[in-house]
């Protein structure tokens, strides 16, 4: 992948570039405010973005608001949010607008070398990367719809681990039941949400967003 990485903190930065190199991907720009991303994401046509929310000159918001931006400019970049604490706010504004390609992780995650990069190989393919502390805090404010309630326990269970941004292989293992099993709840999942006959992955886009009332 084609990578543009936005981070205020130079040391940050550079140890995320530096870990997306070693994975294989080309870093075409690394840049300190949300402007320049905009500018580089069009300069070098990057396939993903991967931004801190906290970013010059307030330290608010400019990260999550220039993703915002380049998702309406460029929807076929995918963006990999990056934040130190769970801003709810600012995951319903990205997750809101029901694209593909987009994660929210929160920096703690980056710790994990492995997942992170699987987490960014999976936005970048147009999948989603959700931090389950991010899916716990979002669901703990929202009310549950009609449509949520009419999921079995093991639907719902495995609707989370969706919103995780786990596989049907990855869901199986951690449940300790057969893919076979997977699919079928998926499969009711997505019947039951009353989701269009698309491609799978964005049935399974749809169906977290809905989890998550955004």
């Amino acid at each position: 992948m084609r990578v543009v990485i936005a981070e205020d903190l130079a040391l940050l930065r550079g140890g995320i570039a530096s870990l997306m190199r070693d994975d294989g991907h080309e870093v075409v720009a690394e840049v300190g405010d949300g402007e320049a991303l905009i500018e580089a994401a069009a300069e070098h046509r990057a396939d993903l973005a991967v931004i801190d929310v906290r970013m010059p000159p307030t330290f608010t918001d400019e990260g999550v608001r220039a993703a915002v931006e380049l998702r309406r400019r460029q929807p076929d970049v995918a963006i990999l949010i990056l934040s130190q604490y769970v801003e709810e706010r600012y995951a319903t504004d990205l997750l809101g607008g029901g694209s593909q390609g987009v994660g929210y992780l929160l920096k703690d995650r980056i710790a994990d070398v492995g997942e992170f990069l699987s987490a960014a190989r999976r936005v970048g393919a147009g999948g989603t990367a959700i931090d389950p502390e991010v899916v716990s805090q979002l669901l703990s404010r929202r009310r549950r719809s009609d449509l949520l309630d009419e999921l079995t326990p093991r639907e719902r269970e495995v609707l989370a681990l969706m919103a995780e941004g786990h596989t049907n292989a990855a869901i199986a293992e951690r449940l300790v039941v057969t893919g076979g099993a997977v699919e079928k709840h998926v499969r009711n999942v997505f019947m039951k949400l009353g989701l269009p006959q698309t491609d799978q992955q964005h049935r399974r886009v749809l169906a977290v967003l809905t989890y998550l009332g955004v």
